[in-house]
């Protein structure tokens, strides 16, 4: 069993909302470690005794293992949209050591901004408030007006640290009409750091892909998806249609299917199958499509209960995990999808859990020791819990190590820069006040970090 973790208040979590911002799956890096300190950001009112309109990004950074979280507010940009898809998100640039946002978006216009070069390389040189960054940008920083309609419709964008450089993905289009973009942040021949365009890397026909997660290990960076077919609706090509950006629109999970891989050993720029065949180079301006040959992991059908976005970790071996849920053998399972370094894909259904069709996703971490940790919460109940694979086990049995009451419904997000610091496993979510307390009730709920000692 894990030890029972420390708990440090982030904030308020603003419960008077309808959709949750604080702990969704594709929030890939919102809590991250670097040099020695880490960072999280949240959503919260300015009010720090009750929840109210607008919400503000908080940014908050403690030097570990266990100094005091230091926290200030961007006043300049209030938040306003409640829709789950408008989460923050964050990265650093181990090149230039600036720390990167992207924020609110669903279907919109690029929302950045970024620090000061050096605030990661020597963050007790660098008093720690909104000073340091820019103001609200609209442009990815060092791109021109050639890339103003690429940026004009982002949704879950994601940063990656690639060597010295920063990568960040996005999605243009709509839910099942959609591609997925890759630009690169890092150190031009003028010695600036900025953006370069690398172009598109998954190409929907009629479809879109959902990235579980992009993972850099051993200079290999993998991607996992699944893709959603496009249901055609009336008005859905008028630029005015807003019926996609429903929680829950014409476009739903229902149209999730297959589970797919491929890597790059270039950065992202060319991309190759299980098999190592070579199928798109982005410098041609090529694209990895639906049918390209090999990217299909595992058949799953349309209607299985497939989720979208769910989870992705890498080992120090290079076998790639894969959390997802289906009921292709009749019962709705939360499932491990595992490729192993040899690139033989097996599945197995968890124990102790339930996957719920349209449940909370969960979260997968790799420990310093290369064993697999499941983070799993409940959809109704507010419970927590947490398995583990071992890695002398091949990931093949799973053991329930933790669970508790007192965490509402929330996708929980792991700092995995962590675990390889100091192997401790953070884990980012939301808990009440009073054990068990029901999120519709008035009691508090906060955005913490959970602190478990491997």
């Amino acid at each position: 069993m894990l030890t029972e973790p420390s708990v440090s208040v982030l904030g308020l979590d603003p419960t008077h909302r309808n959709c949750v911002l604080n702990g969704n799956a594709f929030q890939q890096d919102v809590i991250q470690s670097y040099n020695g300190w880490q960072y999280a950001s949240f959503y919260s009112s300015l009010s720090a005794d009750s929840a109210q309109e607008p919400l503000y990004i908080h940014l908050s950074r403690r030097k570990l293992p266990e100094g005091k979280w230091d926290t200030f507010v961007f006043e300049d940009y209030p938040q306003t949209t409640d829709d789950g898809h408008n989460t923050i998100q964050l990265g650093v640039c181990p090149g230039d050591g600036t720390i990167h946002l992207s924020y609110d978006h669903h279907c919109d216009r690029i929302r950045y901004r970024y620090s000061q070069p050096g605030v990661a390389h020597s963050p007790e040189s660098f008093p720690w408030s909104a000073s340091l960054f820019t103001p609200h940008l609209s442009q990815l920083p060092g791109l021109g007006e050639e890339h103003d309609e690429l940026l004009s419709y982002v949704t879950y964008p994601r940063f990656v640290q690639l060597d010295r450089n920063l990568l960040f993905s996005f999605r243009t289009g709509k839910a099942g009409l959609g591609d997925d973009h890759l630009a690169v942040y890092g150190l031009q021949e003028d010695g600036t750091h900025r953006y370069t365009v690398l172009g598109t890397n998954l190409k929907g026909v009629d479809n879109n892909p959902y990235i579980h997660g992009l993972d850099v290990r051993n200079g290999r960076l993998h991607a996992t998806w699944v893709y959603r077919g496009f249901v055609w609706y009336e008005g859905w090509d008028d630029p005015l249609d807003a019926k996609h950006k429903q929680q829950r629109g014409p476009n739903s999970a229902e149209n999730n299917h297959n589970i797919c891989y491929a890597y790059s050993d270039d950065g992202g720029w060319s991309w190759r199958n299980g098999t190592g065949e070579m199928i798109a180079d982005l410098a041609k301006g090529e694209s990895v499509r639906p049918d390209a040959p090999g990217i299909v992991a595992f058949e799953i059908p349309k209607g299985s209960g497939l989720s979208n976005q769910e989870a992705q970790a890498v080992d120090h071996e290079g076998g790639v995990h894969v959390l997802n849920r289906d009921a292709v053998d009749g019962e709705q399972k939360w499932k491990h999808y595992y490729r192993s370094p040899k690139g033989v894909w097996t599945q197995r259904a968890l124990p102790h859990v339930q996957g719920v069709k349209g449940g909370k996703r969960g979260r997968l971490a790799v420990s310093k020791d290369d064993d697999l940790y499941l983070i799993l919460p409940d959809h109704t109940a507010p419970v927590l819990t947490a398995l583990k694979a071992s890695k002398a086990s091949n990931y093949s049995e799973y053991e329930l190590v933790w669970r508790e009451n007192g965490f509402p419904p929330t996708e929980p997000l792991v700092d995995t820069t962590r675990l390889d610091y100091d192997n401790v496993l953070s884990v980012f979510t939301r808990a009440t006040n009073s054990n068990g307390a029901d999120i519709k009730s008035n009691s508090r709920v906060d955005v913490v970090v959970l602190d478990f000692k491997l």
